[in-house]
């Protein structure tokens, strides 16, 4: 049995109209990657439980690590569109490869463009951008996720460097990072920045197995142990919360993106699969039930795209609220994985077989309903947004 390629993304509302040339061609010179580089081994991958050869390099060359970081400094200073397009179009291939670009733009180029210094970004920003460099970003804790406010990660100022110590949970990429943009307590309680480097004496990295999802992403800890910063390490330009959230902020509109991508590799492959595979006489894409699925389908689809789209308008206005940004990460998340599981439905067993992609897809997005802000959490932002009332 054969892999459905998918060849075109559903418009059911014309939105491509509303995309530039530019656009499109940013879409489909990703989606063609993806189709000749991540297709032929993903599920390969996620079955021995191991991360894609070159990823970040393969990332890297087709300018996928922080679009939007300006060109000075090693990114192609493209628009929020053109991030979010690329998003959906590398979760389409698996949320693995999308989590791998997004923390790397969002949670560790982000932070550093927009709070580092002219050194920092200097030194670390343009062998991200080319995947020359592998980052990850601590800011969950084993007994902190929901509540980060509440980490126990700390440093003290020793004179000539800082000692931090304490650990981070649940880090994709930590085994095979470079550097880590760590968030942590400095003496008075105030959260900052500190940017960690591999072959810090004291900082380990142990990789987290046995995962059910997410299965060809590396995911881990990032343990400091009197680890030695040096002062230069400090990411001068923010202190609080207000420096790890902006960075969510960045990484949850990318999702609400790319779970889209996940979702149309679902629908896609059910509705060829609907017209091809027979019962009782005729093709099961006959059938009232199964229209009635892939009609919801297109429609929660649609109704995602449009989601999507306005948000990034409103990102390149920079008037997007974490509210707004919040809606769309859990409604579109949410919306891609009840598709996944549907749509495994309309492929019976064969629906469970990996050369088809509801399964993974499904396993992936149970990790990404709950990292960057829960799916129960995201709604509560929604509420204190309306009532004005914190019901944490």
């Amino acid at each position: 049995m054969s892999y459905y390629s998918l060849t075109s993304i559903p418009d059911y509302y014309g939105i491509d109209a509303l995309l530039t040339e530019e656009h499109k061609l940013i879409r489909q010179s990703v989606r063609d990657w993806v189709e000749g580089f991540v297709m032929p081994q993903i599920d390969q991958a996620a079955q021995n439980h191991t991360d894609i050869p070159n990823l970040m390099k393969e990332l890297g060359q087709i300018g996928a690590l922080g679009p939007y970081i300006p060109v000075e400094y090693g990114g192609s200073g493209l628009d929020q569109i053109s991030y979010g397009l690329i998003m959906q179009e590398l979760e389409r291939g698996d949320s693995a490869v999308r989590s791998a670009a997004s923390v790397q733009s969002s949670l560790v180029m982000f932070p550093i463009n927009e709070f580092g210094s002219e050194e920092q970004k200097k030194k670390y920003l343009p062998q991200l951008a080319a995947g020359e460099m592998i980052g990850s970003f601590g800011l969950t804790e084993p007994n902190h996720g929901s509540d980060p406010s509440s980490m126990e990660t700390n440093f003290k100022d020793m004179g000539d460097h800082y000692l931090l110590n304490g650990a981070k949970m649940w880090i994709t990429n930590s085994p095979l990072c470079d550097i880590a943009v760590v968030w942590a307590k400095n003496e008075e309680g105030k959260v900052q920045g500190l940017i960690v480097e591999r072959g810090m004496e004291g900082f380990t990295t142990p990789e987290t197995h046995n995962k059910w999802s997410l299965r060809a992403s590396k995911t881990g800890e990032l343990v400091f142990n009197n680890v030695k910063v040096p002062k230069e390490n400090l990411l001068p330009g923010v202190t609080g919360l207000k420096g790890p959230l902006s960075c969510l902020n960045s990484a949850r509109y990318g999702i609400s993106w790319g779970v889209i991508g996940a979702a149309i590799d679902c629908y896609c492959t059910a509705v060829q699969y609907s017209k091809e595979r027979k019962q009782f006489g005729k093709p099961i894409g006959s059938y009232q039930l199964q229209q009635k699925k892939l009609a919801e389908f297109l429609t929660e689809i649609t109704k995602a795209q449009l989601l999507c789209l306005q948000l990034g308008n409103l990102k390149n206005e920079h008037k997007a609220t974490p509210a707004q940004i919040s809606m769309a990460k859990r409604n579109n998340v949410k919306m891609a994985i009840d598709i996944a599981r549907e749509s495994r439905q309309i492929l019976g067993g064969m629906g469970i077989m990996g050369e088809f992609p509801m399964m993974r897809h499904a396993a992936n997005l149970e990790s990404v309903i709950t990292y960057e802000g829960t799916h129960d959490v995201h709604l509560l932002i929604t509420g204190l947004d309306i009532t004005g009332i914190n019901a944490f």
